[in-house]
């Protein structure tokens, strides 16, 4: 499988303004032989603590874009949206199948404190697996990269690809490096993070997005506002589990 990782600098709070981004990125590339595309985290508006201004229910720009470009290009989307459900608002990742419906939605489990975040939106309380192709991805968002409990519960149910889309800064940028490996290899899968590029008005933001193989391998690291395809083999993944049981012996995640 064929997967696009989609890297931009989102127009500061402005939906329309990034999408006229996007759709230059998504013609400059052939992707007739691709499955997938993961968009980075909130896609639409970069990391605003406005969640009020900026939820959306069905019918908003981020999800009616998506929807539509889903449709359009017959594939599967992953893209992050600012969710509102009732009275409350969520850090979402959706996921849009080729048809352009909506197949599932993970909504953040931890929310990023130190920039209140957790103030700001409702914290998640559910794993999401989904599956695309038969290949089954466990979903996470930016800060729940630094909580290996997370993905080992989408270890312990052995799912083939992990995802976690950002907007993770300079500053930290090695940590995601290496965790985005230390998840891949200790879950004994592929581990795809998709960050954004670029500056908003308090931060900088490196890229960096990368697949890393079930060895703990860089498939590829992009530095540029540009969309780089990686290809996935699965039964790697299974050959792997096979020959290294190490998954079996787990003891402390029920």
């Amino acid at each position: 499988m064929k997967i696009g990782l989609i890297q931009y600098s989102p127009v500061w709070e402005n939906p329309k303004e990034t999408i006229k981004i996007i759709e230059a990125l998504i013609t400059s590339v052939d992707l007739s032989d691709v499955s997938l595309l993961i968009f980075p985290e909130m896609s639409l508006t970069g990391f605003t603590m406005s969640s009020k201004i900026f939820a959306e229910e069905i019918d908003g720009v981020s999800f009616t874009y998506f929807m539509q470009l889903s449709r359009r290009l017959k594939k599967h989307i992953f893209a992050g949206i600012i969710e509102k459900d009732e009275k409350d608002v969520y850090n979402s990742l959706i996921h849009f199948d080729n048809n352009g419906l909506i197949r599932v939605v993970y909504r953040k489990i931890h929310p990023f404190s130190f920039a209140k975040e957790d103030k700001n939106f409702k914290a998640g309380n559910e794993t999401i697996i989904t599956k695309v192709n038969n290949v089954t991805f466990g979903l996470s968002i930016c800060y729940d990269l630094r909580f290996p409990e997370l993905y080992r519960q989408y270890g312990k149910k052995r799912a083939d690809v992990l995802i976690n889309i950002a907007n993770w800064p300079v500053a930290r940028i090695q940590h995601w490096d290496i965790l985005l490996q230390a998840r891949a290899i200790e879950n004994q899968c592929y581990m795809i993070g998709v960050n954004r590029i670029g500056d908003d008005p308090f931060l900088e933001y490196p890229g960096h997005s990368a697949g890393v193989n079930p060895m703990g391998e860089i498939l590829n690291l992009n530095f540029a506002e540009s969309i780089s395809i990686i290809e996935i083999d699965v039964e790697k993944v299974k050959t792997l589990r096979e020959t290294l049981p190490f998954l079996d012996d787990m003891k402390m995640i029920k």
